[in-house]
């Protein structure tokens, strides 16, 4: 998937140690290049996105991944705090700075949306449009599932995880060697038709890389996000896309976005889930292309 790309870390103004990966030399944009950058989700990884980058890569597209503070070879810090959506987006736009990037269209997915909307409204003359995948801009803690179970049980997590954290962090690792638990996370999260187990196989032992606290910390950082009241002030361009059957954020949050981003548009993905860039990559690649090309 990074075969044509260039690994690089960057330190932002913060001290963060961010590893990015490029298909480009900033000294090779032009003022009027628009790079894509990709945002992933809660606890995920850039390869949610391995049939988006290829695809863009062999149209030319200039492309820029990049990973979160806390995640993976990103450095962290001696407090979890320091793992928010503030940080993140400063370490985003030191990048982009430093890469010289000046023009961007955002795809981000699940909670790649909030870092999306967020940045859009802080920086929008340095977004040309954005692409919004499955994200919510309510708590995801009251409508995962279509439930509140989320807000329910997330203190018995924190708890056990207070009180057991040598088990809890072991459970978290090694999930992904139960075939059980990855049926369950397949069903739930994606189209099964469509996404193999060794996908989510992979996935999950991605996530068992991660400290078992940045979900818990990212989740609170989703539900503490007041992006939804500051919608109508981002003119940026948007395609917001849905899985019509995404069992984990119900498809009325999509309406959200729509009705308050001024200048955007809906896809809804038939039998699409709430990875619908994985289910059918081909006819996601090629929504997204026609929007980003009007």
């Amino acid at each position: 998937m990074l075969e044509n790309f260039k690994t690089n870390y960057f330190y932002s103004t913060q001290g963060f140690r961010i590893l990015y990966h490029t298909n480009f030399k900033s000294s090779d944009l032009l003022n009027n290049d628009r790079v894509l950058v990709f945002n992933y989700g809660l606890v995920c990884s850039n390869s949610h996105w391995e049939k988006q980058i290829p695809f863009f890569h062999a149209l030319g597209y200039k492309i820029l991944l990049h990973d979160y503070r806390f995640h993976f070879s990103s450095s962290s810090s001696d407090s979890i705090d320091d793992c928010n959506f503030k940080g993140i987006i400063n370490d985003l736009h030191d990048l982009m700075n430093e890469l010289k990037i000046s023009n961007s269209i955002m795809i981000g997915h699940s909670m790649g949306v909030n870092i999306t909307l967020e940045y859009a409204y802080r920086y929008p003359e340095r977004v040309d449009s954005m692409v919004l995948i499955s994200g919510t801009v309510l708590p995801p803690q009251d409508i995962m599932f279509d439930t509140n179970t989320m807000e329910l049980i997330t203190p018995y997590i924190e708890w056990f995880s207070n009180t057991y954290p040598k088990i809890h962090e072991k459970l978290w690792t090694t999930s992904y060697l139960n075939p059980v638990i990855r049926f369950m996370v397949r069903k739930g999260g994606f189209n099964m038709e469509k996404v193999p187990d060794e996908f989510i196989q992979i996935y999950m032992k991605r996530i068992g890389e991660l400290s078992p606290d940045i979900f818990l910390k990212l989740l609170n950082e989703m539900k503490e996000h007041d992006i939804a009241g500051r919608l109508s002030a981002i003119k940026v361009k948007a395609l917001v896309i849905g899985g019509d059957k995404d069992q984990v954020i119900p498809n009325y949050l999509q309406d959200i976005l729509i009705d308050r981003l001024e200048n955007s548009e809906l896809y809804i993905v038939k039998d699409g889930s709430h990875v619908p860039q994985a289910d059918f990559p081909e006819s996601i690649n090629q929504r997204i292309f026609q929007f980003i090309e009007k």
